[in-house]
């Protein structure tokens, strides 16, 4: 047992080469030698199948890492579990927790959904089939997580065909009318039991000729999903920081009655079309993607919801360390929100309007706001959407993927015309010169044409923040403030920065000049394939 350590508290430790949470007894003390059992398939750690799969293995700077049943632990310089509990800027993390109780209408659960504490998060590692057999262990979710994209999604998607419905215990047929078809999809939906969900869907435009054999189940999926994003319906608007991603819009309940049975009923829809191998019509803004797997949220997430709010809070905390007096700025535990041209003031804890912000509960500030714009700020219809979501899929299914590759999985690897992306493309710092006849630039394209289509979608995430390509091409790609911002490549210096460094606000990556090709290649491929993790590669 390590110091520190209290009875009852847990602590992580490597056993059998895996890491493992143990709760210390209450009858054992720090120094003092503890025995416990562990399962015999957990030692046997299998081997990565790709190449991704091994960096992430291979990498040990502390972080934040899953234990053997998916509790995320921070782990400090000696391989202790950090257990701090004040916010810290670069330390403290957020997980959403949603519990499930049953609702009035036995088809339909409710849920509720808080941000705690990641170390407090723990999800299942276990999945039952209908006749309550263990379907997916611990073991079989390990073995899935080092699995090359390819195979985590084909290993996911035969599980999910484990978990449908058999034809003959009875199947859906959905009758929507095209001049309807919103809400009548609605209607059809959101009748169904759980049960229903994971059964075959047929699909039928009423008054049309034609028999689904899979491509009327294709169109249903894409139109209802475009339909629903399309932020003339108020539900969902551009992100801020980046056009092409949408973000749950917090005054939907103005725009739309109903609402959060639309969001209910989008959850489904997101998760019938996992299940049945179907693409969503909307690429999510990257926090979204961390809140269904239940990843981590820091307050490095914030510049991807709000640049200028990011920057502003980054200011006082410069305050605060400089140790200036922050009480002479007047704040208080309150925030301003614009709804349809109104400005309201919103309390971030119970009384905020009256608790003053001062240099001692300024880390508490910091956390409130946090968890408001990461969570509070939607919390009812991002509920309803998990909670759709999670009446097909189980949650433990989706822990072998990281949130870029669950964007993948939903959206569909993007078609991507590599003499596009070159010919919209821009160079500026070291490169500003002779631009794309730099040796270096001629070794990045070289390399991000031998790419896979996956790794050629995860440099898009890793650069724009989405694995997105706008429809009329590379030529309008745009940045935060909504103008035309074209995939830059920028000049470093190698003293400068070790690794690519990217900047999803202005679409541009910070490319070292590298004095050979392998060494591009090893850099930039460790740099996109570590951005998930969340790490500081540097």
């Amino acid at each position: 047992v390590p110091r520190g350590v209290q009875p009852g508290q847990p602590f992580a430790l490597l056993a059998g080469g895996v890491r493992v949470l143990v709760t210390c007894p209450t009858n054992a003390s720090p120094g003092q030698r503890i025995r416990f059992k562990l399962p015999i398939a957990l030692t046997q750690k299998p081997k990565p199948t790709n190449e991704a799969a091994q960096i992430k293995l291979s990498y040990d700077k502390d972080g934040w890492q899953r234990t053997m049943k998916f509790q995320w632990v921070r782990v400090d310089d000696k391989g202790d579990i950090d257990l701090n509990t004040r916010f810290d800027v670069e330390k403290s993390a957020y997980v959403r927790k949603l519990e499930f109780r049953p609702g009035d209408d036995p088809r339909i659960r409710t849920g509720i959904l808080t941000l705690v504490p990641a170390s407090d998060a723990v999800v299942d590692s276990k999945i039952k089939s209908a006749d309550n057999r263990d379907l997916v262990t611990y073991s079989d979710i390990a073995s899935a997580q080092v699995k090359a994209y390819e195979e985590k999604a084909q290993w996911f998607q035969d599980t999910c065909a484990q978990l449908c419905v058999e034809w003959n215990e009875g199947h859906m047929r959905m009758n929507v009318r095209r001049a309807f078809l919103l809400g009548d999809s609605v209607d059809a939906v959101m009748s169904l039991s759980r049960k229903d969900l994971r059964k075959l869907w047929r699909f039928e435009f009423i008054g049309e000729m034609g028999i689904d054999a899979g491509g009327l189940a294709r169109e249903w999926f894409q139109l209802v999903s475009e339909e629903i994003f399309d932020p003339d319906m108020g539900l969902w608007q551009s992100s801020a920081v980046n056009q092409m991603c949408m973000e749950i819009n917090p005054a939907s309940e103005f725009c739309c009655e109903d609402h959060l049975v639309y969001y209910r009923f989008l959850g489904r829809v997101m998760g019938k079309a996992l299940f049945d191998r179907q693409l969503i019509a909307g690429h999510m803004v990257q926090h979204l993607y961390k809140h269904i797997l239940g990843w981590p949220v820091t307050f490095s997430d914030l510049e991807m919801v709000d640049e200028e709010y990011f920057n502003n809070l980054k200011q006082l905390e410069d305050l605060a360390k400089s140790e200036q007096d922050i009480e002479m700025l007047c704040l208080d535990f309150t925030t301003t929100q614009e709804v349809m041209g109104t400005k309201e003031e919103i309390e971030l804890i119970k009384g905020g309007a009256d608790v003053e912000v001062t240099n001692d509960n300024f880390p508490e500030y910091l956390e409130a706001c946090l968890k408001y714009r990461m969570l509070d700020r939607v919390k009812p219809q991002l509920n309803e959407l998990l909670l759709g979501f999670f009446d097909v899929i189980p949650e433990a299914l989706l822990t072998v993927f990281d949130f870029q590759e669950l964007e993948l999985l939903m959206c569909g690897l993007p078609e991507i015309d590599m003499d596009d992306w070159k010919e919209h493309t821009e160079y500026s710092g070291e490169y500003d010169d002779i631009g794309g006849d730099h040796q270096t630039c001629q070794w990045f394209w070289e390399v991000v044409t031998e790419f896979d289509h996956e790794m050629k979608a995860r440099l898009l995430q890793f650069v724009t923040g989405t694995s997105g390509v706008p429809s009329r091409g590379f030529g309008v790609l745009q940045g935060n403030d909504g103008n035309i911002r074209k995939f830059t490549i920028h000049g470093v210096a190698l003293g400068v920065c070790l690794y690519p460094r990217a900047h999803t606000c202005f679409n541009r990556i910070d490319l070292p000049m590298y004095e050979s090709l392998d060494e591009l290649k090893e850099k930039l491929k460790l740099a996109v394939t570590m951005v998930a993790t969340g790490f500081d590669i540097e």
